[in-house]
């Protein structure tokens, strides 16, 4: 574990005496700290270089007793390459940067505010949160997160958006954007400074608050943690940083993404495995993370980085010359710092397309030791039947088999829609469910429209469906679960760097003369369920007793003693439609997407008891009706 411990010993470091500064640049001639400490002197404070690579130096305390570099100080290093280019780059390690507003280029900051300024952890708030049995997380980009056409702060998050989502139900919170990125359009996936929070929203003390209130709610926080890739910016990031373009990365093409533009890591390299490992470690001590969802590791399982490949399950695909067994081992090493280091807390989710087998299963057993994979298949297949069929030409078979081929004890994070599929280009489930009729005919003062009540209804089942038939977790971003109309398309020069669609209508959802109001209250509803009678958890009994094309009936037994029956049929309503279950008794219901409360038509009688009859029929020992 004190291997990934880096940030004790790399970068700016106070000490009793003043502060120390180690850099890793193996191909750098010379090095130089500067900034506001030395009045930007270029060449005052060189570092020297040991036989490993690492460059030091020590810079005394002032003979007044000041430190020898007050907080919040900017700081850089002139990398002098050999070919005795001089490279400004900013610190790897460095815990903090902001952007010059002059150049538009970001500095490293020296942060160590004094006591008063520092942010105190509330007592009696765990350090960590204990790992949910059942999670429900709410994906946020805090950024987003204004009802405002602006970049929300962490405080305002913590002020205004924390309290919704505990309502809602969800005990899980995926903050994406955290580590700092140059281009706030990049939805913080090309990172430039791995150990500083992204300073549009605030400074690290606001974001240690974020984290102290979700768990004082009883939120677990993971944090969506970029290891897959990097920037290609070498002003402000890490490529070229000592004038090569092997030090972090592969040289040549198999160090540079051409689907993202950016540069993929060397995981064969020591120090790179101490910077990324101790990045973990970082992010879980320092601002008390509880768990990380993995950005981009098909681009890391695989040397081709998945590009220009439809997998289909062979297990060619899987195993071969093609596979990166560094970042394997990177990922291995990574779960392992994790899971032993936090037994408790820690939690790791793959975002994985590829199905890579034993990517979830412990390390122990060969796996890569992975918690849980994102579902991704099941958001895209959702899109591909709104945007191809009509209503009438749904198929309950494709559906089902999509929402349940998930490989064996390996468990899924399931979501109908993430920040993915409502990127400009694309639309919300609402918006392709409803699209121009959201902008005048979502009042309550009148009758819904066809289209209206239609997508209403089928944005409900839709999302229960996913929730309650496609994995062991559920996801959502944020503002979807009340139908957040249109797509997220952050400032840029093609939409004259407007943030219109770079908020969250808030608005929307809490406006009692609209019907978002309905989703938001079947979304808490269909948490409320879940938590009282979980059903949504790895190793939940699962049976599909019935699905007909016919009838455009799905039928399943979930949990315990859980019966969830859906309709996607257009026009007919059933009376006495039998179907088996394992599980004989009364049954009444437990959630209805129809109800009167939820914007929908209240055909289903809620007093009435359903007894079971003992007798086989869909395979069951017992039916009801």
């Amino acid at each position: 574990m004190k291997f990934s411990e880096g940030f004790k010993k790399f970068g700016t470091v106070k000490t009793s005496r003043g502060v120390t500064h180690r850099e890793w640049a193996p191909g750098a001639k010379e090095m130089f700290i500067t900034g506001d400490f030395n009045d930007w002197n270029r060449t005052s404070h060189p570092l020297r270089k040991d036989d490993f690579g690492v460059w030091f130096i020590e810079i005394p305390n002032k003979r007044d007793g000041s430190p020898a570099i007050p907080h919040a100080s900017k700081i850089k290093l002139v990398v002098v390459s050999e070919g005795g280019m001089h490279l400004e780059r900013i610190p790897a390690w460095t815990p903090f940067a902001v952007q010059n507003p002059e150049t538009y280029l970001y500095d490293g900051v020296f942060w160590d505010p004094p006591t008063e300024w520092k942010y105190s952890w509330k007592k009696g708030v765990p350090t960590h949160m204990k790992k949910p049995k059942s999670l429900r997380i709410y994906e946020c980009h805090v950024g987003m997160g204004s009802n405002d056409p602006k970049v929300g702060t962490y405080a305002e998050f913590a002020e205004n958006v924390l309290p919704q989502i505990k309502h809602l139900g969800y005990n899980a919170l995926q903050i994406m954007a955290i580590q700092e990125h140059a281009y706030y359009a990049s939805f913080g996936y090309h990172v430039t400074n791995f150990f500083a929070v992204s300073s549009r929203s605030g400074t690290p003390e606001d974001v240690k608050m974020l984290i102290d209130r979700a768990h004082e709610m009883g939120i677990y926080v993971l944090m969506d943690i970029v290891h897959s890739h990097a920037s290609s910016n070498s002003m402000d990031g890490l490529n070229s940083f000592d004038g090569t373009d092997h030090q972090y990365f592969h040289g040549g093409e198999q160090g540079y993404h051409t689907g993202w533009d950016s540069r993929c890591f060397n995981y064969g390299h020591w120090e790179v495995l101490r910077f990324l490992l101790s990045n973990i470690r970082w992010y879980m001590d320092e601002y008390h993370f509880d768990g990380f969802r993995y950005d981009g590791v098909t681009s890391m399982l695989y040397k081709h980085h998945g590009i220009g490949m439809c997998f289909t399950g062979n297990y060619n695909e899987y195993f071969g010359l093609h596979v990166d067994m560094d970042a394997c081992i990177y990922m291995m090493l990574a779960n392992e710092v994790i899971h032993k280091g936090y037994p408790e807390s820690g939690l790791t989710i793959a975002e994985d397309v590829s199905g890579m087998p034993t990517l979830c299963r412990p390390v122990e057993e060969g796996g890569i030791g992975f918690d849980a994979r994102l579902g991704m298949a099941i958001p895209d297949k959702w899109i591909e039947i709104l945007k191809k069929l009509s209503d009438e030409q749904w198929d309950m078979f494709d559906i089902v088999h999509t929402l349940t081929n998930r490989r064996w004890q390996e468990n899924t994070i399931v979501y109908a829609e993430s920040h993915d599929q409502a990127m400009v280009g694309d639309k919300t489930i609402a918006f392709w469910l409803m699209d121009k009729e959201m902008y005048s005919n979502m009042s309550t003062s009148q009758y819904p429209t066809p289209i209206i009540e239609r997508g209403i209804a089928l944005h409900k089942m839709i999302r229960l469906l996913t929730y309650s038939l496609g994995g062991e977790g559920y996801l959502s971003f944020m503002g979807n679960e009340f139908g957040h109309p249109e797509w997220i398309d952050f400032p840029r020069e093609g939409n004259g760097f407007s943030y219109h669609h770079a908020r969250r209508r808030w608005d929307l959802a809490h406006n009692e003369d609209l019907r978002y109001k309905f989703l938001f209250r079947f979304d808490a509803k269909m948490h409320k369920m879940a938590s009282e009678t979980p059903f949504c958890y790895p190793q939940a009994h699962q049976y599909v007793v019935t699905q007909t094309n016919e009838d455009m009936v799905i039928a399943f037994e979930k949990g315990n003693r859980l019966l969830f029956v859906f309709n996607f049929h257009t026009s007919n309503s059933y009376t006495g439609y039998r179907f088996g279950t394992w599980w004989g008794g009364k049954y009444k219901i437990a959630l209805d997407s129809d109800a009167l409360e939820f914007d929908g038509q209240g055909r289903v009688h809620h007093d009435v008891v359903h007894q079971t009859h003992e007798e086989w029929f869909n395979k069951r020992p017992y039916w009801l009706e």
